[in-house]
Parts: structure tokens; C-alpha cells; sequence
């Protein structure tokens, strides 16, 4: 496994630090057996809205893509970030592409867990659009945004 974490607009390899994980569902059965845990766990299929008090003392979150063609973790992450504020890491975990890391980052992820990618091509990834067409978790500033400022100063 490959890990790259976001660290001043550059994604860059990190060491794989020791983690203690647990699933949402077994934490939430029996969180006295996983009081050492750093990093929760939720699959795609569970509701975010739902974690807000199980998110106290993990530092990490880690957020499944079973399959590319599964963008519930991006609308989880956007959640985490934005009603839930999240400040730690939100780590994206399974198959993942490259073309979907700008994206990601967008949505609030910013860790990375790739299976057999090469970390300089997905680092890449992060500079191949300079616009954004709308908000998100980023903060960037929409293109139509800063067209209006442009036309209200002129």
C-alpha cells in the first residue's frame, strides 16, 4: 500500500503510521474494547449523519471505495468536513484512480491509500485543473465568481 497525504496543496508519501482501526459497527457495539482505537472505520453504505457522536477521539477516519464506480464516500466526506466539522485526517481507502484525486481533495479527503499506483502520477493529478466551476470543501474560488469581481471592478 501506497500512502500520500495532503500537506500544503502537495500530496506527498507518508510513512504508514502503526493504527489501531475498527469498524463503525463494532465500535458502536462495544467501544470499550476499541478504546485504544485511533481510526474509524465506515463503510459507504452508513450514514454519516449518524457518526457525529462516535467521531470524538479518533483522528482518523477512513472512508471505503469498494469499487471506483462508488462515489458515496465523496458525499460522506463532504459531510464529515462541512456539517460535521471534521478537522482530522479523512483517509480514502480502495480502488481509487487517479483521475478522481482532485476531486477527492475537493470533497475534503486528504489521505490517500493506493494499491499499486505510482505516488508521483497521482501527486500530479492535483495540478491538472486550475479552475473550478463550483464550491466545495476546498474553499476555491469559482470561476464565475471571480468573473463577476472582475466585472464589478471594471
Amino acid at each position: 500500500m501506497t500512502l500520500l497525504k495532503l500537506a500544503h496543496g502537495q500530496l506527498l508519501p507518508a510513512l504508514e503510521e502503526p493504527l489501531h482501526e475498527v469498524l463503525l459497527k463494532d465500535w458502536r457495539a462495544n467501544p470499550h474494547a476499541h478504546a485504544d482505537a485511533t481510526a474509524l472505520v465506515i463503510t459507504n453504505g452508513e450514514s454519516i449523519m449518524d457518526v457525529a457522536a462516535d467521531l470524538n477521539g479518533f483522528d482518523i477516519v477512513i472512508l471505503d471505495f469498494p469499487a471506483f464506480t462508488d462515489g458515496r464516500a465523496y458525499s460522506q466526506a463532504r459531510l464529515l468536513r462541512e456539517r460535521l466539522s471534521f478537522s482530522g485526517e479523512i483517509r480514502a481507502r480502495g480502488n481509487i484512480l487517479r483521475d478522481q484525486v482532485f476531486f477527492m481533495v475537493r470533497c475534503g479527503f486528504n489521505a490517500f491509500e493506493f494499491d499499486g499506483q505510482l505516488a508521483s502520477d497521482v501527486a500530479l493529478s492535483l495540478n491538472e485543473f486550475s479552475l473550478v466551476y463550483q464550491s466545495a470543501g476546498d474553499e476555491r474560488e469559482p470561476i464565475w465568481r471571480k468573473r463577476t469581481a472582475r466585472a464589478a471592478a471594471a
